[in-house]
């Protein structure tokens, strides 16, 4: 695909905007469910929570998948906007998300690699770094005092849950946030990247 053929994943991006907030939605859901249940499992039973369990599952992988899917084509764009600026390759850039230890602090590094190759002039350290920094901080704290909750709150600990849930619901608007100037971003490099004409007066093949 050619720089002029290729479009910013405007689409992708809004679908993985949505899924991003449902997942945060769900994952709110899941966590006071869980709480529920271990305080009053009378009133909360574990069907109860398996069930919102369950349906948080499929609503997270849907928006893992789509966020994935956006993050490779404006990898993909990246490339044909700024040639050699974006280290790796797109597998890899898909893979580094998933592979355990390496997702902690390896896909920031290439968020902020397509952020600013999305330019044809490129991009140094700026905002979009600290938009970066600052989603990646509040998604590893999320995780970090989900850990802690249930390792040292059992799962009850009300101010464990508010700060974890509060981190996470602020990962997912920074997210979502990042993914609009990133596709934004691509939408006018995209644009403003012409094709080079060929030199006249050459001779053609027959």
């Amino acid at each position: 695909m050619t720089a002029s053929a290729a479009q910013a994943p405007w689409f992708l991006a809004r679908c993985a905007q949505f899924a991003v907030a449902v997942a945060a939605g769900g994952e709110l859901v899941r966590a006071l469910t869980a709480r529920a249940h271990l305080l009053h499992p009378a009133t909360t039973t574990a069907s109860d929570f398996g069930r919102v369990s369950m349906i948080f599952v499929y609503v997270a992988t849907a928006a893992i998948v789509l966020f994935l899917v956006w993050f490779a084509r404006c990898r993909r764009n990246a490339e044909l906007v700024s040639p050699g600026r974006v280290p790796g390759s797109v597998t890899w850039a898909v893979l580094a998300w998933l592979i355990p230890v390496f997702n902690l602090w390896v896909p920031r590094g290439l968020v902020q690699d397509v952020h600013r190759a999305s330019a044809p002039d490129g991009a140094g350290p700026g905002r979009s770094d600290a938009l970066v920094n600052a989603w990646w901080a509040a998604w590893i704290g999320h995780t970090v005092l989900s850990v802690a909750g249930a390792q040292l709150g059992g799962g009850t600990s009300l101010p464990l849950l508010v700060a974890a849930e509060a981190l996470d619901l602020l990962a997912a608007v920074l997210a979502i946030v990042l993914i609009e100037r990133i596709t934004a971003r691509q939408a006018a490099g995209l644009r403003s990247v012409t094709s080079v004409p060929a030199p006249a007066g050459l001779p053609h093949a027959s």
